[in-house]
């Protein structure tokens, strides 16, 4: 007989064919829903097939500039429209940070950066790694589960680079990139943080004083001569491109093609030599980061300007990896993500309202370095043929570093205390699994620490005004008067104000102190997911 302190719950134990009944007391079941949870969504998924992951990310991509997102976009997107009609579509999707490299920190490690206590961004042969050596990251894990690792495109965040005395440099600037030996290789790059293959760039790729392309850990091609900036384009959105030097193989309006050639190489070679072991490709585009230089092949190929057709030449890649997929028999087997480090640039932004009435940050208030939703809010698409039904949508809200969490619970592999802080597990909403919210409490952060904290529909912001931009100048037209100036934190309800116009701290100071208190709780605990 069974007491009514037991319950009885079918767990599939193979053994000799049947199925074995455990009997598990009642004061356990609490410890063990997490673990049945992940098994009920897992049930699909047969013993040892792993699926391979494409994680694409776009740079300084906004929420409306493309079509599936923005119905009045000027630019078509049909290959992220396709893909979204094969798989789902994010509509509460956040980058971790409003600005670069923070963001991809976050995504490799699955923490927050501000927990690093640091600000800005790389650039140069500025360094070290902000990844410490000890981190578990992102591709390190699925080497773990007999994944192979690739990187093609931008790192950013950070490596050390020596001189000719073996003194390390870490430091950005034209004299800094002058003093490398690139004769010495690299001791913190992608390659010493999870990945077997790297190419690509140390940091922007054309927004930087080395223009160079990196292999593994080194720098084949050194750069030679100071970059002529009167041979590139010249257009409202060909500034931020730094005198630096450069490489004679580098091209600046060539890059994301060179990265796309090195992606489609790595998957015809990994399925020819390697059909059977799963992969982790992460493809990581210039596209369409400051100065807008598409390549050649894609030069008026919208009626947008420079900036449009950098944003079709994003899309083209997409199409062209998809299409590889398709061509190496790969797409069924695979799980696609695409998305953005943060949102638009400012002055994309503007130049694109002013002259084309495109915009890249519709419908949110704020631009990239905001804590508004414009700064963080991004377009984000996941395909997986047979797991994700075609043509779905949710309104979960989820962030980039919950990548880490996700593909652990896709994987089984099982994250150590001291791994993905503020990573959640977005599985069953990727499967369309969710029957409550998975995050319960979301964190932002600016390029200069302000910090943010999302429940639900309610939002705070540790800080007066946008954390990041002033709003002077031609961002002025665009400032919105706080409609509680006298407090210090902004609160935000954004069901009913998604545009962030009506600062309801003052009427809802109950609601603002416990957002607060729950800042400071993930703060100071030095995590915000659950363990």
């Amino acid at each position: 007989m069974v007491s009514c302190n037991d319950l009885r719950i079918p767990v599939p134990q193979e053994k000799r064919g049947l199925t074995r009944i455990l009997f598990i007391p009642h004061k356990n079941l609490m410890r063990l829903l997490p673990f049945l949870a992940l098994l009920a969504l897992t049930q699909w998924l047969p013993a040892g097939d792993k699926p391979n992951i494409l994680f694409i990310l776009a740079d300084d991509l906004g929420y409306g500039d493309v079509s599936c997102y923005n119905p009045e976009s000027k630019v078509q997107t049909p290959h992220l429209d396709r893909l979204a009609r094969e798989g789902l579509l994010f509509t509460d999707a956040h980058s971790p940070s409003t600005v670069c490299t923070p963001t991809r920190y976050s995504i490799m490690t699955g923490r927050m950066a501000f927990r690093l206590n640091y600000r800005g961004v790389f650039t140069g042969v500025g360094g070290p790694c902000l990844i410490e050596k000890e981190r578990l990251t992102l591709p390190a894990m699925l080497q773990q589960q007999g994944y192979t690792t690739a990187l093609f495109g931008k790192w950013h965040i950070g490596m050390t680079f020596f001189d000719k005395e073996g003194q390390a440099i870490n430091r950005n600037g034209l004299e800094a990139v002058r003093r490398v030996d690139y004769s010495r290789p690299v001791p913190d790059g992608p390659v010493h943080r999870g990945f077997d293959h790297f190419f690509g760039t140390v940091c922007c790729p054309t927004t930087d004083w080395l223009y160079a392309y990196m292999q593994g850990d080194r720098i084949p091609i050194p750069p030679t001569r100071q970059v002529d900036k009167s041979n590139l384009p010249k257009h409202e959105w060909s500034f931020d491109c730094r005198p630096g030097l450069v490489a004679p193989d580098f091209d600046l309006e060539e890059v994301d093609m060179v990265f796309l050639e090195k992606s489609l190489q790595f998957l015809d070679t990994h399925a020819e030599k390697s059909p059977k072991k799963p992969f982790f490709l992460f493809h990581s585009l210039q596209a369409v980061h400051l100065p807008s230089f598409p390549g050649r092949d894609f030069k008026g190929k919208t009626k947008a300007g420079p900036h449009g057709d950098f944003i079709f030449q994003f899309d083209h890649i997409i199409g062209k990896l998809l299409e590889k997929l398709e061509e190496l028999d790969l797409t069924k087997d695979t799980l696609v993500i695409v998305s953005s480090d943060n949102g638009p640039e400012v002055g994309t932004v503007i130049h694109m309202r002013n002259k084309f009435q495109h915009d890249g940050a519709r419908p949110w208030r704020g631009v990239k370095r905001d804590n508004w939703e414009g700064g963080h809010r991004v377009p984000m698409v996941a395909r997986w043929p047979g797991r994700i039904k075609a043509g779905s949508r949710t309104s979960q809200t989820v962030c980039l570093t919950d990548l880490m969490a996700t593909c652990a619970a896709i994987t089984g592999a099982k994250l150590p205390p001291n791994a993905a802080e503020d990573s959640f597990n977005i599985l069953p909403a990727l499967l369309g699994q969710e029957d409550k919210p998975i995050r319960e409490y979301t964190l932002h952060q600016t390029i200069s620490l302000a910090l943010a904290i999302r429940n639900g529909d309610w939002k705070y912001l540790d800080h007066k005004g946008s954390g990041g931009n002033r709003y002077g100048g031609a961002l002025q037209k665009y400032a919105i008067a706080d409609s509680a100036p006298d407090v210090p934190g902004q609160l935000y309800n954004l069901s009913s104000d998604p545009g962030e116009r009506n600062n309801l701290v003052s009427d809802k100071p109950a609601i603002a102190r416990a957002l607060k208190a729950k800042l400071e709780e993930f703060k100071s605990t030095g995590r915000s997911a659950p363990r």
